[in-house]
């Protein structure tokens, strides 16, 4: 049988398709920017006659018509394997709720520790002349899904872009049980945030002179990152590499400027290493059909021996606070989880393990509440219910503002003297008498 006349045996209604989802069921809707529109739509119109449907996805671009179905709770449980602000929004509603996972076990887990998911439904680039649908910008975790799923439902969407890889980017439509056509809608975009600020600046410039030529990228999410991926496109760097969880407008910046060529990279040399990508459409443009992009699993880009195998890898990420021992939470505030584990402690570890390799978590010292209080993000301890997730070992180099310190290996005594000299000054005083009744301090320029 030809691949088209199976496409054509299988093509059905978004209607028809999700008439195999019952109640109790467990549904997978892929992962970012493949999460269903005419599926999920179609889904969402059987509310009244469905209960207890669990679904799994993550990172949420925008809101899925199931969470707009009345007293949708009741039908749909969504659990998310990373938190984007949608998501974080509708825990209150219990609607969401987090499952905790280091974002690079996800392949391994659906394999061994899931018990036959019953549908999974996600959109995918159009079939190519192979009969392969391509994953799009989300090879992440999605071939285990695929292996673990009853019934796999795929809604093509012509604006999805192809990305190339290296393994397991793509479904084979033999393997596919349904096909829908979506409509076409356009890709959901994650903007890179407003112009960066004199504190984001600071905190870029100080890291920027870290980095050498021929160094190897990851960059995580946020306005701290995207200053850096800037900064580097105007610098004099030169043959840089890209092997990084999630792909970000700063790398095509980075790339565009002719700063990216990969030349220095002891494995996949040349080829721009992701799992996924989020961001505007100058990126999906740049990621469709680009052969210098490497579209790979999750379990492959944060494999700490991956990291580890490439020389001079600098890993750069965000914390929401961190405290006088050194613990980083970059998951919640208190209790109210912000985003997930995802793959920053695999980067913190691995680029430790680089040849010349360094990691990087940088934050502002402070924030601002809604009512004007100014706050230190550098605290004793964290606040109770905040989630560790870089444990108080595995911190490398603190970056805010007003310094970098390198924190590997300082003592109790000598790490809180290092946090705190990069803290806001309105709050160093008070740090140095909390560090001191927990017998913590101990100043070295008596």
């Amino acid at each position: 049988m030809s691949f088209e006349k199976e496409y054509q045996e299988k093509l059905t209604t978004a209607e028809e398709a999700v008439k195999v989802v019952q109640s109790g069921n467990w549904v997978d809707y892929g992962w970012c920017t493949a999460t269903p529109y005419a599926l999920d739509k179609a889904l969402a119109a059987r509310a009244e006659e469905l209960h207890d449907v669990k679904l799994r996805g993550g990172i949420l671009l925008r809101v899925p018509e199931i969470f707009k179905a009345p007293d949708a709770a009741r039908h749909f449980t969504w659990n998310s394997w990373h938190m984007s602000g949608i998501e974080r929004k509708l825990v209150k509603d219990g609607l969401v709720f987090y499952s905790p996972i280091r974002y690079s076990e996800l392949p391994r887990y659906y394999r061994e520790n899931i018990v036959p998911n019953d549908v999974a439904m996600f959109q995918v680039a159009p079939m190519d002349a192979h009969g392969y649908f391509n994953f799009g910008p989300n090879a992440s975790h999605m071939a285990a899904v695929c292996e673990k799923s009853k019934i796999i439902i795929v809604e093509v969407n012509n604006n999805l872009p192809r990305c190339l890889g290296g393994m397991q980017e793509g479904i084979h439509i033999s393997q596919v049980d349904m096909i829908v056509t979506g409509g076409n809608p356009p890709i959901a975009e994650m903007g890179a945030g407003g112009a960066p600020t004199e504190v984001d600046q600071a905190v870029a410039k100080l890291i920027v002179e870290e980095i050498p030529n021929g160094a190897c990228l990851q960059l995580g999410i946020g306005g701290m990152p995207n200053t850096v991926g800037s900064m580097i496109a105007d610098s004099d760097l030169k043959n840089l590499g890209v092997h990084t969880e999630m792909y970000v407008d700063a790398f095509v910046d980075i790339a565009l400027a002719g700063k990216i060529n990969g030349s220095q990279k002891s494995i996949d040399r040349f080829r721009q290493t992701f799992a996924f990508g989020a961001g505007t459409k100058k990126m999906y443009d740049y990621l469709n059909d680009n052969p210098e992009l490497m579209s790979v699993p999750v379990d492959y880009t944060n494999d700490v021996r991956s990291i580890a195998a490439l020389d001079n890898f600098i890993s750069i990420n965000n914390a929401v606070n961190l405290d006088l021992f050194g613990q980083v939470n970059a998951e919640s505030a208190g209790t109210k989880p912000i985003s997930g584990a995802g793959g920053q402690l695999d980067f913190v570890l691995g680029a430790y393990l680089s040849k010349g390799g360094k990691s990087f978590i940088c934050c502002s010292s402070t924030f601002t509440t809604k009512d004007g209080e100014l706050k230190s993000r550098i605290l004793p301890t964290l606040d109770p219910g905040s989630i560790v997730t870089d444990t108080r070992a595995n911190i490398h180099y603190l970056v805010t503002e007003y310094g970098k310190v390198n924190l590997k290996g300082l003592s109790t005594w000598e790490k809180a003297e290092a946090i705190i000299s990069v803290a806001h000054p309105n709050f160093r005083e008070q740090l140095i008498a909390e560090a001191e009744k927990m017998h913590i301090w101990r100043r070295s320029n008596r």
